[in-house]
């Protein structure tokens, strides 16, 4: 299965002295180390960081918006790898609402279907640039019958912030849209930013309100 053996950088606080956890995803054509940067700019002391790293530096070959059969064996591979990496923080005591789950362009399409997949009180989801996978079918391949997305996840009471450009050359905005709404009908608090003109990147204001988010898992 790709990334079975994907190693896991850590970074922040020691994950057994750590009062929370921020999982973050890289994206295509980057690593560990460089998602693990930026979760040092937006986590406090207390939160423990840790990265996957995808093998090829790639979690599924093809755009987020092709169907999902289309991106298998990897993109289950990549759903597999987060699950391991949540495991990981749990097993060392820390509740799933004090775990973050966070990543940018494809990380962040990961964080979002893992999410929208699983359910759960998370501490919080960060999706930087991204959106939910597939053309709308259920994992199984079957087209929902009255809805673009259909998931049976609970994730009352999760904060969501989902930023991106208007005009992100990979990430359609009706996309971002549809998964803010998405979302919000599994019961989470969506924190939808939208930003004009900025391209393919993350900003202050997210880094901020990223930040934000994360400074109460640390208390």
């Amino acid at each position: 299965m790709p990334h079975e053996t994907a190693p896991i950088l850590s970074a922040g606080t020691p994950l057994a002295d750590a009062r929370a956890a921020l999982v973050v995803l890289h994206g295509r054509g980057a690593g560990a180390a460089d998602i693990l940067a930026l979760g040092r700019e937006i986590a406090p002391d207390g939160i423990a960081l840790l990265a996957p790293e995808a093998d090829g530096a790639t979690w599924y070959p093809l755009s987020f918006l092709a169907p999902l059969e289309a991106n298998q064996p990897h993109l289950g591979g990549a759903l597999d790898t987060v699950a391991r990496v949540l495991k990981q923080a749990e097993d060392a005591g820390i509740p799933r609402e004090r775990i973050a789950l966070g990543g940018f362009s494809q990380g962040a399409c990961l964080t979002l279907e893992f999410a929208a997949r699983t359910g759960g009180r998370w501490g919080a989801i960060l999706a930087l640039s991204g959106g939910l996978i597939g053309t709308g079918e259920d994992p199984e391949g079957k087209p929902p019958a009255d809805k673009l997305f259909d998931y049976d996840a609970d994730l009352t009471g999760t904060p969501v912030l989902l930023g991106c450009s208007d005009v992100d050359p990979h990430i359609p905005l009706s996309r971002v849209r549809r998964s803010a709404l998405v979302l919000s009908d599994l019961g989470a608090d969506v924190d939808e930013r939208i930003y004009k003109g900025m391209g393919h990147m993350v900003n202050r204001d997210e880094l901020e309100a990223a930040s934000a988010l994360l400074a109460p898992l640390a208390r």
